[in-house]
């Protein structure tokens, strides 16, 4: 997405947002309103015009849209007159409300990446999913759905003399171990692991270069607290003490990445690895909230990759040490949402979280009471959340998200553990943003800046 697109925005060191196919923009002084000016004379890969016309349109169609990835999910409702077009490089949106978090939704939503309107509207949205037209510095060749994606340098990108690489070819490969076996043979020269044990056999190869990331999204046990038994504050409570994330942080991931109690990771904004009152690993407390209440069994499923099965099935066995019966399931991404907007599961080993707090995939993903992987229904909550959103001062939106993370821990909502993040590897000819190096992220996935990628002759 981001080699075919790139961004109106990109994330820079520090947690600056810069402009990328934007050439700046403005917020004004009470937060309400965006101007955004474009470069001219930027083209898509169909040869029409990227304009203030074409940013407007897919705007407009990124917050109809009912995915989780639209920034409807983060930013207020528009204003009447909301989006305007004064000229053919400006845009302006104007909201309902201040919302703090405004540019960083750019870079953690589908409104970043500007698509053709005559393209989509030539292709049809399922012909245009398979060879998407952008702006970016490449172009689709060739698409085998779920097996490989080709793609050539955009001649006419808008940065002169870049892409430096000719072209990209993203291929499938399912598991860490085969990933890391195709970049040792040279079938693959880079790719991202989250295994602690194959990151650290990359980290000893010396043909390879290893960065590894600042997370974002710590994992959590996410609790279904509208139905049983997680509707109890005290089976809750005994989730909390019967945890060992220390245990599963050394042990399982070798130590690799930090512990957290919130829903923040290093990679990201306020974070806050202790939240005062948190219910730490405490195996006598567990067992007395478990025989109080009259024993605990709990449903739970996690991902099918290696650690994530792996750490579901050492939850099953510290939790059974506290008297809790625990049935586990692994799920690929079709059935984990199938079963959140079921509405009937009861716990889950999710992530949550993102460089903003107050965007879309961040703290209101699994808290809020509106959002559709929610787990919590609390209007209290609702409207703490809603505040910190809101404020623009930095200081002060921390320490409302400090107190977030504090009510989420009072009332025991569901436990967080670590802030689990990727290592980009790569073959050591092989150099670039977030391919060879560390660069921030905006979410879950790392995105590399393709156009500066490039390789060192042999």
């Amino acid at each position: 997405m981001s080699a075919i697109f790139g961004g109106l925005f990109k994330l820079a060191d520090g947690g600056k947002v810069e402009p990328d196919l934007a050439s700046g923009y403005q917020v004004s002084d009470d937060g309400k309103s965006l101007t955004i000016s474009l470069r001219p004379g930027v083209m898509f890969q169909d040869g029409t015009p990227l304009n203030a016309e074409a940013v407007a349109w897919n705007i407009d169609r990124d917050l109809k849209t009912a995915c989780v990835c639209s920034p409807s999910a983060s930013w207020p409702p528009l204003a009447e007159g909301g989006i305007t077009t004064p000229d053919d490089h400006t845009v302006v949106l104007n909201f309902s409300r201040p919302y703090a978090a405004l540019m960083n939704v750019f870079v953690s939503t589908s409104v970043n990446r500007i698509a053709s309107p005559t393209a989509v509207q030539k292709m049809g949205q399922q012909e245009f999913s398979l060879k998407p037209v952008g702006a970016g510095p490449f172009e689709v060749v060739s698409n085998v759905v779920s097996s490989e994606i080709v793609l050539k340098r955009y001649e006419g990108y808008w940065k002169q003399g870049q892409p430096y690489l000719d072209g990209l070819v993203f291929k499938a490969i399912v598991g860490d171990q085969p990933t890391y076996q195709a970049i040792q043979a040279g079938q693959a020269q880079a790719s991202t692991l989250t295994t602690p044990s194959i990151v650290q056999q990359a980290s000893q190869n010396a043909n390879l270069t290893v960065s590894q990331q600042d997370g974002t999204s710590p994992w959590l046990i996410q609790l279904n607290t509208a139905v049983p038994p997680f509707d109890n504050k005290l089976a809750r409570e005994a989730i909390y003490y019967a945890t060992d994330t220390e245990a599963i942080r050394t042990h399982l991931l070798d130590g690799l990445y930090p512990a957290t109690q919130s829903f923040t990771g290093p990679g990201g904004l306020f974070y806050q690895p202790e939240v005062p009152g948190y219910r730490t690993f405490d195996l006598d407390k567990a067992k007395q909230l478990v025989a109080q209440l009259g024993g605990l069994k709990v449903d739970l499923f996690g991902g099918t990759d290696k650690v994530a099965t792996e750490t579901v099935q050492v939850l099953q066995s510290q939790w059974q040490q506290a008297g809790i019966e625990t049935t586990i399931h692994a799920y690929e991404l079709p059935r984990t949402i199938q079963e959140l907007e079921g509405k009937k599961w009861q716990a889950a080993l999710q992530s949550n979280g993102a460089f903003d707090p107050g965007v879309s995939s961040g703290v209101p993903f699994r808290f809020l009471s509106s959002a559709p992987y929610s787990g919590v229904q609390d209007l209290n909550l609702d409207t703490m959340i809603g505040q910190a959103a809101a404020t623009l001062d930095q200081t002060e939106r921390g320490r409302l998200y400090g107190d977030v993370a504090k009510y989420i821990s009072d009332e025991a909502y569901a436990p967080f553990m670590i802030a689990v993040a990727p290592a980009a590897v790569a073959r050591k000819n092989v150099h670039g943003p977030g391919v060879s190096t560390k660069i921030p992220m905006a979410s879950v996935s790392l995105l590399p800046v393709w156009d500066e990628v490039w390789i060192e002759n042999p």
